[in-house]
């Protein structure tokens, strides 16, 4: 049967009168317990288990109602009762009276707040499900912390009411222990300040380190059995082995040598990895190169009257590997070999936690970084090796231009290479199973990006799937289907862009038991730390996210930890993680979109500014997109923000830096911007925010103290 929240809420209410009309509260005082002593024993004497059941009630009513007064409650104990049954009876009554605080406190806020405050409380409520015993056992075994806020607070989240249960026992067990002995001497004291004896502070301070102690030795034995079938070095070549030498790989190495920590970096292929190689460098040369023919395309509405062009795609490509030469020295052998990065050419195998075998090699490091990444997806499509297809690994390698492009996959990659090929001049088709093109941002900006790629006359086949591929002579088809309908695709060359795949096979993983996450990806900890605690990894290998700026933030911390984790640890960040899709026009978020808010049921205020009422957008003729940002309802607190521009990637920094900082709307829409920028957009949006936002009431009397003013 469901209790209705009213009736609890009159119960607890008239609970609270009666037991102040009873005087209860009154009567919780030491002169008045002291007083009562004599009498109080006398009836213990005479009849033990009245008495006994009678205070046990009194007991649980005090602390389920979080009366003041338990702590003479529980000297009182120890005065009636003597320690043993002291201590059962307060042990039993005062986690009972807590849980019956704990229960109505869940049942009467819980929910209110999780939905308000769901995202404040995301990561505790993490927290607790994975420590929430330790973490309760900690504040139980601090007396002097009020514990009607400790039933308060553990009511908030997902805690069970079983583990709430035995760890407040076992937590309050001690100070109880204490209190009641010192229950036994109350003839003697003279104030409850006199239980504050330097012995007993001493006590309580021990009891308070005593979950970490516990802690650090359930850790140590755990290690133990984690590392069992390992013998240990004695010694060690490296303090920090890295292997990749991608963008996670590279801050590691960066950040162990600039501590002067001797540190071994190793990779099989090239310096810089995925990013300056195959990735980010590549894409966005080509982008480049592609922004120009569009703009050439546009010559008229620029005021030219006329603007020939023909793309050389063999220049193109080489422009695009030029790019790569021209930024190579920042990611070099030689710029980390003069930081003090001992920088080796070659495949690392993992023999152990602390060892790798290195171009035959026996190398050893007290702690190991994985920065492996991760290379594109390649599905099991029937027909797919007859044909040729490319990924963003092989694509730098075309000398010639597809005549006729398809390409599967809708998301960032997929969507920018589409683009920039479709510009370059060849005639794309792009698939997506999905029923939108970037479809983990809001239908408003896939609506956006869709529009724009079918004005660029790209054709886009949503919420199809390529079912199989067939080479007929010298044509190559692609099969699609969508609910039960096919059609066929003739195509020259196909780019597969359906998500990356972590690195993680073929150098050691494997044979010393490393967890994976379902998803192919390392699993770590809040600390970046594997199944063994001194192996750390970053990157595409680790994830969540698979961005280079997001591969390099992981490394600072794995560096640290693994540094200086015996010192202090530090929880890795991911509240503000930023992200760029480079299209035209650009799609840049950092926080919720209303897609996520909605998901997680987390309250927004939404508002939106329209590039095209921006001078310098009408000035560049680059009026297509927005800036939304999402906000805490009547507040300016910023909780996500999206923009789709010509240049988004740029202008979202200002709200990735107010959101790292704790920087609302209002201050941005109190900072000068230059004009004419595109900049000013964060600005104009901040400035609807407030004119939605107005203190209407305020308002009024304003408007009312001008017309005073005017004498009208």
């Amino acid at each position: 049967m469901k209790i209705n929240k009213s009736f609890v809420i009159i119960v607890v209410a008239l609970g609270f009168v009666a037991l102040w009309i009873g005087g209860l509260a009154e009567w919780l005082s030491f002169e008045n317990i002291k007083n009562s002593q004599v009498k109080l024993q006398s009836a213990v004497e005479n009849n033990f288990w009245v008495s006994a059941l009678s205070f046990f009630s009194v007991y649980v009513i005090a602390t389920a109602f979080s009366f003041p007064g338990a702590a003479l409650l529980t000297l009182l104990a120890g005065a009636l009762f003597g320690v043993v049954n002291g201590v059962i009876l307060v042990s039993f009554a005062s986690t009972i009276g807590a849980s019956l605080a704990f229960l109505v406190a869940r049942y009467l806020l819980r929910d209110a707040i999780q939905q308000r405050y769901g995202d404040k409380l995301a990561s505790v409520n993490r927290g607790v499900e994975k420590d929430g015993a330790w973490y309760l056992l900690s504040l139980r075994l601090i007396p002097v912390f009020p514990f009607f806020l400790v039933n308060l607070v553990m009511a908030l989240t997902r805690l069970p009411l079983k583990t709430y249960y035995w760890v407040s026992q076992l937590g309050m067990f001690p100070a109880t222990l204490v209190y009641v002995n010192a229950g036994t001497e109350l003839s003697k004291l003279e104030s409850p300040a006199g239980i504050l004896s330097p012995s007993l502070l001493l006590a309580f301070a021990l009891l308070g380190l005593l979950p970490f102690i516990t802690k650090g030795i359930l850790a140590r034995i755990t290690a133990r059995r984690v590392y069992s079938r390992f013998d240990k070095p004695k010694q060690f070549d490296n303090n920090l082995l890295v292997i990749g030498a991608g963008s996670g790989g590279l801050v590691s190495a960066y950040i162990a040598a600039a501590v002067k920590a001797k540190v071994t970096l190793v990779e099989k292929h090239r310096m810089g990895g995925d990013c300056l190689n195959t990735g980010c460098v590549p894409s966005k040369a080509l982008i480049r190169s592609a922004k120009y023919a569009y703009e050439h395309s546009r010559a008229q509405s620029l005021g030219f009257s006329s603007s020939d062009t023909e793309v050389d795609f063999a220049a193109v490509m080489q422009r695009v590997h030029r790019v790569i030469t021209d930024i190579e020295p920042h990611d070099s052998v030689e710029r980390y070999s003069e930081l003090g990065v001992n920088c080796v050419q070659g495949e690392a195998r993992l023999l152990s936690p602390w060892e790798a075998e290195v171009n035959g090699e026996r190398v050893t490091a007290k702690n190991i970084v994985i920065a492996t990444g991760a290379r594109p997806l390649v599905p099991k499509i029937p027909g797919l090796e007859q044909v040729s297809y490319l990924t963003s690994d092989t694509l730098w390698q075309l000398t010639e231009q597809p005549a006729r492009l398809l390409v599967l996959g809708g998301g960032p990659i997929g969507c920018e290479l589409a683009q920039a090929f479709a510009r370059l001049g060849s005639k794309v088709s792009q698939v997506e199973m999905a029923e939108h093109l970037l479809n983990r941002e809001d239908s408003q900006v896939s609506a956006e990006i869709e529009q724009q790629f079918r004005d660029e006359q790209i054709d886009l086949y949503l919420g199809w799937k390529a079912k199989a591929f067939e080479k007929r002579g010298d044509s190559q088809l692609a099969i699609l289907e969508r609910n039960g309908e096919t059609v066929e695709l003739e195509f020259d060359q196909v780019l597969l862009a359906l998500g990356r795949v972590a690195n993680t096979s073929g150098f050691g993983l494997e044979e010393l038991g490393v967890e994976l996450n379902p998803n192919g990806t390392i699993k770590v900890n809040n600390h970046l730390q594997a199944t063994y605690p001194n192996l750390f990894a970053v990157g595409d290998v680790a994830g969540p996210y698979q961005f280079t700026h997001f591969a390099a933030h992981q490394a600072w911390y794995a560096a640290v930890n693994a540094l200086f984790g015996a010192i202090k640890k530090f929880k890795a960040d991911y509240s503000v993680i930023p992200a760029a899709t480079y299209t035209y026009p650009e799609v840049a978020r950092v926080g919720l979109n209303e897609s996520e808010a909605t998901a997680q049921g987390i309250n927004y205020e939404v508002t939106e500014f329209e590039l095209a009422e921006l001078d310098r957008a009408i000035a560049d003729d680059a009026t297509k997109g927005f800036v939304k940002v999402l906000t805490v309802p009547g507040k300016d607190r910023i909780l996500g923000a999206t923009i789709v521009a010509s240049n988004a990637s740029d202008l979202l920094a200002e709200f990735t830096l107010a959101m790292r900082h704790k920087l609302g709307l209002n201050k941005i829409l109190g900072t000068i911007h230059a004009y004419p920028t595109m900049m000013e957009a964060n600005k104009y949006v901040a400035g609807n925010w407030k004119r939605a936002n107005a203190p209407e009431k305020l308002l009024e009397w304003v408007a009312k103290f001008h017309r005073y003013q005017r004498g009208s």
